[in-house]
């Protein structure tokens, strides 16, 4: 039985906010905004991947051990990336929901000030366990930011440009991947003003927080959103400025239209979990287990798998700047064909790739033929990212986008806790080698996943895509 809800009855097509965002002609009003939330997205990049880059500098200053001596008989680095990505979890499970509620402008700002504060906090430890704490808390805004600007950028972007809107949304924000690499490069074997180089990296990172409020400020609330909470004149207002008309005259009625009963779509998480989207669901938590294996456990090992390759933490550093310079190129090259090949066929396509490419790397010894497999891996890895980052959000409506996104997006942050430890204890015992088979026998689960369950979704409308479900 359908739900019932009691809600406005939409008079005309001004109603119509999904549709008007779809046929925009011009779509540079909407790329605008969608380059504004990425830049925001740059500095949450930066702190995520900040987790490989940094690692090197923690040991060569002796506040994270090489060994196996940090929490449960792992490396410090496994417990560090573990944090990380236990706060993912938790932001993504318990917090994303909130944009739901309350918008995705608001949480959007509000995160991005939580996680800048723990890692300007994080800067200033001394010990590994501070660190590994407060690298928790952070995470916890990294994990809730995230989850709301995928969902951002799929309520601004017309349907026929959508999967050309994640690539530039996440080529942007990949910027910050050779930023912190550079960085950490270059300041890890220095002291500037007696301060260690590995708490710069930090400092730097957490002063993004200063470009918060010019972010927020031209940064509008998703019509979408505000649709879907029958704010239907903020929505007009905004879509009219897409569409490069005058906002529209007061109207007699217009705050005392009638009420009348009539279908609405679910809403909540509970609803992630009936037809016709339980099928989703499970086959995106299995999948979300499965790819975060595969793209941070090279994202966030780099260095260390080049290390370990018998290189110095410092040439590791540089072999893996070099590698990062392709984070931003990626998605550029994925925008060509984003929206003419099915979502779902590309995302296939990349797990198999980055299972191949990784098997390759890890037996690579010379620096070119490292820097050359590890930039097609990156590749491989941008085609996923940007992939099913759009994928995930086009199949759930926007009543209940930001919920059942970070409730399934949460399960690679707690597979990535629990490979961490996995591909720590690899490293050690197996070298490189046992890093990759574990990373390529993932991809094929997830390439399974997506393959024999995934839905369509490519150019539809999203709530087209969503029923699809």
């Amino acid at each position: 039985m359908a739900q019932i809800s009691v809600t406005f009855l939409p008079m005309d097509e001004s109603m119509d906010i999904g549709g008007r965002i779809d046929r925009l002609a011009d779509a540079a009003p909407a790329w605008r905004l969608i380059g504004l939330v990425s830049l925001g997205g740059v500095f949450e990049f930066y702190d995520l991947m900040m987790t490989a880059y940094v690692a090197p500098g923690l040991v060569k200053a002796g506040v994270f051990h090489q060994g196996p001596k940090g929490l449960f008989g792992q490396s410090d680095q496994a417990s560090f990336a573990a944090a990380t990505f236990l706060g993912l979890f938790i932001g993504a499970i318990a917090f994303s929901r909130l944009a739901d509620r309350f918008g995705r402008r608001a949480i959007f700002t509000a995160a991005l000030i939580w996680y800048a504060l723990a890692t300007l906090a994080m800067a200033f430890c001394a010990e590994a366990w501070q660190l590994d704490l407060l690298r928790l808390i952070s995470g916890i805004g990294i994990g809730v930011e995230l989850v709301t600007i995928d969902a951002y950028v799929a309520e601004i972007a017309p349907a026929r440009l959508r999967g050309r809107a994640f690539a530039v949304n996440q080529a942007i924000q990949f910027v910050a991947v050779p930023l912190v690499a550079l960085i950490a490069w270059t300041l890890t074997p220095l002291s500037p003003f007696g301060v260690a180089g590995w708490r710069w990296v930090m400092l730097i990172g957490a002063s993004g927080a200063v470009g918060v409020w010019l972010i927020r400020a031209r940064l509008p609330e998703s019509p979408r959103w505000l649709a879907a909470q029958g704010r239907w004149r903020e929505a007009d207002a905004i879509v009219r400025a897409l569409e490069g008309r005058e906002a529209a005259p007061p109207r007699q009625g217009d705050e005392a239209r009638a009420f009348v009963p009539q279908a609405c779509p679910p809403t909540g998480l509970a609803a992630a979990f009936r037809p016709p989207y339980l099928r989703v669901t499970l086959m995106l938590v299995v999948f979300n287990i499965a790819q975060a294996i595969g793209f941070y456990g090279f994202g966030n090992w780099a260095p260390s798998l080049i290390a370990g390759q018998g290189h110095s933490v410092t040439q590791g550093l540089g072999y893996a700047f070099a590698i990062a310079l392709a984070y931003p190129v990626g998605p550029v090259l994925c925008a060509l064909v984003a929206d003419r090949l099915e979502r779902k066929h590309q995302i296939i396509l990349a797990a198999f790739g980055t299972a191949t490419l990784g098997l390759a790397l890890s037996q690579q010894v010379t620096p070119w033929a490292i820097i050359a497999l590890g930039v097609a891996l990156t590749f491989s890895n941008n085609l996923l990212s940007y992939g099913y980052h759009a994928y995930q959000a086009e199949l759930y409506p926007t009543a209940m986008r930001a919920s059942a996104v970070g409730f399934v997006y949460a399960f690679s942050r707690l597979s990535t806790v629990a490979s961490s430890y996995v591909i720590g204890a690899l490293l050690l015992s197996s070298g490189a080698l046992g890093v990759f088979g574990f990373i390529a026998l993932a991809m094929a689960v997830a390439a399974g996943a997506v393959g024999v369950f995934g839905p369509r979704s490519t150019g539809e409308a999203l709530a087209e895509a969503a029923n699809r479900g």
